[in-house]
């Protein structure tokens, strides 16, 4: 396989981006795989990336504005912002072709944007949802730095306004939820309303549920140390578990 690196010009930043080429592709499929909070970045992905691209799926992992490489600064990101720089790194490196989806954490909710938007829809064959979060609709236009951003985080329950429910039982891709076997950052009850979500779709929509034995929220370092359960991660994205 292939690493090469760019920059993308999105959303008034400079977004670092590292696309993995498969070494014998099996087709058009390109993978976006989308980091979390804090101090996650592209190269929590990579592990995840190459696995994909040793399956002959494209991978593309990039970081969100103030993480990384990228330019700008945490605190002034958002949500939107996020999504609008997802959006962005597929209109340069996948603006056609189906789709796979990856986001771990705080990515999670930024997939479920992602598919809110019909042309991105309509292209995406399959999400994995890892240890995700979902975030009150309220706080979507807010910077991170906003005191009504954590405010609101901290008030109980208000993760029940998230679009991503909606979205997610809309979705008729195949889905794979990961999750760590203890995970002290969401809330269990927001991780059983994202399953309960995913259930609620048609029967023939796929959908798989990993608990890896062992993992905590930071499932991205957790798997770069974990080739097997790596494996066993993408195999179920691509529905060859």
């Amino acid at each position: 396989m292939d690493f090469f690196e760019s920059t993308v010009e999105a959303d008034g930043e400079r977004l670092a981006c590292t696309v993995v080429e498969p070494s014998a592709p099996a087709g058009p499929l390109t993978a976006l795989l989308m980091h979390g909070a804090g101090s996650g970045d592209r190269h929590r992905c990579l592990p995840l990336a190459r696995e994909l691209a040793a399956a002959g799926c494209r991978a593309v992992t990039f970081d969100f504005a103030g993480h990384g490489a990228s330019s700008g600064t945490l605190g002034e990101l958002s949500l939107a912002r996020r999504a609008r720089q997802a959006r962005a790194v597929l209109e340069r490196h996948a603006p056609v072709g189906p789709l796979l989806l990856v986001g771990f954490s705080m990515s999670g909710q930024t997939v479920t944007d992602l598919l809110r938007r019909p042309e991105l829809a309509v292209r995406t064959e399959a999400i994995a949802l890892c240890a995700p979060a979902a975030y009150a609709r309220e706080v979507r236009e807010l910077p991170f730095a906003a005191p009504e951003f954590t405010n609101t985080l901290r008030t109980a329950g208000s993760w029940r306004s998230s679009p991503a429910f909606g979205t997610l039982a809309a979705f008729t891709g195949r889905a794979v939820l990961v999750l760590p076997e203890t995970d002290g950052v969401i809330p269990a009850e927001v991780t059983e309303a994202l399953d309960a979500a995913l259930r609620a779709r048609p029967a023939a929509a796929p959908y798989t549920r990993l608990v890896l034995p062992g993992a905590d929220h930071l499932l991205g370092r957790w798997l770069g140390d974990r080739p097997e359960e790596c494996e066993r991660v993408a195999a179920a994205l691509l529905g060859a578990d």
